[in-house]
């Protein structure tokens, strides 16, 4: 046998797809791996230029030969990059590819070899490693976070996604629905877990404060100051920094941190030497920043460089379904440091949990549930061991609701009804606009008394 036949036979064996084309795209040879891969036969492939395959990973430059066709004869090569190509049947299929160029003796341009690898099982295996994985953490806890319905089954994958990138995070959700939960969670999946994680609250601090905990300061700066102190950036270094109640942070401040943000370093208060630090910021807030940006509150451009990745945690009242698992976490926690012998709640304490609207949210559940603990002397929580405001019964020191969640539930309310008008009453159409689900547009509608057929 001579030597073409050897190379035919190891080409003919080979599980990757190979194929051979010239400086123009056109297909010259493909190995048997190919034709099963993508359900062509040999003469449907041989002579049709390579786009037949609608490669994602394929970048066409124009209408010429070599460099001046595709983007592969311009590099030289393609190391191992992931992407999708069409089979006859147009299924999409996951593959790994590797490219080099082929030049003859005097360097010039022939064509290009090919190898395709699919992955699409091993990525399938991934996806249902990953749901399971989601799904038992709703269960056991995604970070210090629980649930199981739809909503959270959505936030683990997002913050699994947003995790591996470096851009800045806004964590957008209500008072109590966990958003420092959500930054550590994100931390702790990202490359710079093993860096530190520091948080600063700008709502907590005037804002002479405010700058000596971010940026530090040397000795002598101000009044008090009697010795240097590095700041939350410096000693966030190589880690993540959440900026927490980032809408509360001082005009002047706001300014310091988009330089910051710019030019990766800060100075310290008393001091114009130039540090530089390696932070990726991720930002937290209750408010409406953009409402602040039209009031002139908070700065635009601070805003659209911390708002690269939002990430929105949804409230308590639209996962209904995750309060008893919820409950039950916080009655086995708050019981076991009482020693109370506390089984769990009531049918109809259950209900009554299921039907108070939150507005507290998560954080507001625990107190509850520890509330009803101290009142239930063992057994089961009942109905009457809930706060007053849970129970039915009235309170005589009743809180009214704050105006921030009454700001919150007119804004909402303005919000679906120009959605709903805008989409002619398409509840569905109104999800996809205002970026919910159609349940929870459905849950609006009730809660604010809107026909969604005659909103205005």
């Amino acid at each position: 046998m001579d030597f073409a036949s050897y190379w035919k036979a190891v080409v003919d064996t080979m599980d990757e797809g190979l194929l051979v084309v010239d400086d123009h795209g056109t297909i010259l040879q493909v190995n048997p791996a190919v034709l099963k891969m993508t359900g062509y036969r040999e003469e449907e492939l041989v002579g049709r230029r390579c786009t037949i395959l609608n490669c994602t990973g394929c970048e066409i430059v124009g209408k010429g030969r070599g460099k001046d066709w595709c983007r592969l004869f311009r590099v030289g090569r393609v190391r191992a990059k992931q992407c999708f190509i069409t089979a006859r049947d147009g299924q999409l299929i996951n593959v790994t590819k590797r490219a080099s160029v082929l030049k003859d003796g005097s360097g010039r341009i022939m064509g290009a070899v090919e190898t395709l690898t699919d992955i699409s099982e091993l990525v399938r295996k991934e996806q249902e490693i990953s749901a399971l994985r989601r799904t038992l953490s709703g269960r056991d806890g995604f970070y210090g976070m629980l649930g199981h319905s739809p909503a959270m089954q959505r936030l683990y994958s997002l913050l699994e996604k947003v995790a591996q990138s470096q851009a800045p995070v806004l964590i957008y959700g209500e008072s109590g629905t966990g958003k420092e939960l959500a930054a550590r969670a994100i931390h702790e999946l990202g490359p710079r877990r093993n860096g530190p994680f520091i948080k600063v609250n700008c709502a907590a601090l005037n804002e002479n404060l405010l700058e000596s905990e971010l940026f530090g300061h040397v000795k002598g700066a101000f009044t008090g100051a009697d010795r240097t102190r590095i700041g939350r950036f410096e000693a966030a270094s190589g880690g993540d920094l959440l900026l927490d109640e980032v809408g509360d942070m001082p005009p002047a401040i706001q300014v310091k941190l988009l330089r910051v943000i710019e030019e990766k370093e800060i100075e310290r208060v008393g001091d114009h030497r130039p540090i530089p630090v390696d932070v990726r910021i991720m930002a937290a807030t209750n408010k409406n920043l953009e409402e602040l940006i039209a009031a002139g509150r908070f700065r635009e451009d601070l805003y659209y460089r911390i708002n690269v990745v939002p990430v929105s945690l949804p409230p308590l009242r639209e996962r209904v379904e995750d309060i008893p698992l919820l409950a039950e976490s916080f009655i086995a926690e708050v019981a076991a440091k009482s020693g109370k012998p506390i089984r769990g709640l009531s049918p109809e304490a259950r209900q009554r949990l299921m039907t108070y609207p939150w507005p507290g949210n998560v954080r507001e559940l625990f107190n509850a549930v520890e509330y009803a603990v101290v009142l239930c002397p063992e057994g089961e929580i009942l109905p009457e061991h809930l706060p007053p405001r849970l129970a039915g019964r009235r309170s005589h020191a009743r809180p009214a609701r704050s105006q921030a969640f009454e700001d919150r539930e007119a804004r909402q309310r303005r919000e679906l009804v120009e959605a709903l008008i805008a989409c002619r009453g398409n509840q569905t159409q109104a999800a996809r606009r205002l970026g919910i689900s159609r349940v929870t547009v459905w849950n609006r509608c009730r809660r604010y008394g809107v026909d969604p057929r005659n909103p205005a």
